[in-house]
């Protein structure tokens, strides 16, 4: 991606329908970074110059990876962190809180223990594989009728009808909301991930375990941003 903004929608027109990965997230410009924003949310993004404007397809699943801060080791239980608590908070800053909040899923990956490497108890990629494509399977069935083939594209109206939580588990999303001071956005992507999450386990239901896990992908940025 090019500094600016006008170049992006090169890479991002060209993952439409597939998956754009940025590695390093934090050695983009923060410009850069800002301009993925529109597209996430609206799955398409215009390009306007002096005496026109252009609209290309960006419905992209965004894979973004970086460190915690400029040595790696921020939060690591193997090595220490050198760098200051200015360095940190500049490093993590180019990445905005608002951009944050659209993506779904934000997980922190420890470093691995030398006994877990051949840990056979690790599931494979083909059985990952075989419960993704079960699940994709259940969604497309599902939405026949609707016009949409996943979970992501569920408007508020179709997630009254295929997200609904019983008592319990509607609570713990109350607390969650209210703890995290979450935004309507992410609430609204922790029901869909979690209607993904059942999904894998082939379950007909969101049940309170699937929330929980859901939430737990949303807590990345009260850590660390």
């Amino acid at each position: 991606m090019e500094e600016g903004g006008y170049q992006n929608h090169g890479e991002i027109s060209l993952a439409n329908y597939g998956v754009l990965f940025l590695d390093e997230f934090t050695e983009f410009d923060k410009n850069v970074i800002e301009v993925l924003r529109a597209p996430i949310e609206d799955g398409k993004i215009t390009i306007s110059r002096v005496n026109s404007s252009i609209t290309y397809p960006s419905k992209f699943m965004l894979v973004a990876a970086m460190n915690p801060c400029p040595c790696g080791y921020y939060g690591s239980e193997v090595r220490e962190c050198k760098c200051t608590d200015t360095l940190i908070k500049k490093y993590l800053s180019k990445v905005s809180g608002p951009l944050l909040d659209r993506i779904d899923i934000q997980v922190e990956v420890p470093q691995i223990k030398y006994e877990k490497i051949n840990d056979n108890k690790v599931e494979t990629s083909a059985q990952i594989k075989k419960r993704v494509n079960r699940a994709r399977k259940i969604q497309i069935e599902r939405y026949k009728q609707d016009n949409i083939y996943n979970n992501d594209s569920l408007t508020p109206k179709l997630m009254k009808k295929y997200c609904k939580l019983d008592y319990d588990t509607g609570k713990l999303l109350e607390k969650a909301f209210n703890n995290l001071k979450l935004s309507m956005r992410a609430y609204g992507r922790i029901i869909k991930v979690a209607r993904t999450i059942a999904d894998l386990e082939e379950s007909k239901d969101i049940q309170k375990k699937h929330i929980a896990e859901a939430i737990g992908y949303r807590v990345l940025d009260k850590n660390y941003f």
